[in-house]
């Protein structure tokens, strides 16, 4: 059995998830024709920034609020390469914490949905101007914690 990424928080509201379809692009392949492994984290990237933007937690939020969320720790297992032109779903879920930072986990599907990737990644909410690690929740986080807590797990819409 496989390791959780982290701590699984008793009773918390079920992981947010998005979904992006993408297509594989020349740019991203290498001579072997097949995605170079380092462009994997932007394909995150995607998912990431249309949860965020859909659930009002988006990058621009984030600085307008004062504060940023840096990648602390990446974790990706290849399991399937893609290949140029094929077409691939990247699924993200935010799963609940408590604590100052966002918990991913991703799964990149291809077309004939198989797992060709999966991983998860952790950021930690930081003051911008001091640059130090925030122990608890900014506000407007908060405040969104609180809807998911009391909206999501409920079955209602954001």
């Amino acid at each position: 059995m496989k390791k959780k990424p982290f701590k699984v928080v008793p009773n918390a509201p079920q992981p947010l998830s998005f979904e992006v379809e993408r297509r594989v692009r020349f740019e991203e392949v290498d001579a072997l024709g097949i995605v170079w492994h380092g462009r994997y984290p932007s394909y995150l990237e995607d998912v990431r920034e249309a949860l965020g933007d859909r659930y009002g937690i988006g990058y621009l939020d984030f600085f307008r609020e004062g504060v940023v969320a840096p990648i602390r720790q990446l974790h990706l297992d290849y399991h399937h390469p893609l290949q140029l032109h094929d077409i691939f779903t990247i699924k993200g879920e935010l799963h609940w914490s408590e604590a100052a930072r966002l918990n991913f986990t991703y799964e990149i599907f291809n077309a004939q949905g198989e797992l060709t990737t999966s991983g998860h990644s952790i950021q930690m909410i930081l003051d911008y101007q001091n640059r130090t690690v925030l122990m608890v929740p900014p506000p407007f986080f908060q405040t969104f914690l609180n809807r998911w807590q009391q909206d999501f797990n409920l079955g209602g819409k954001p």
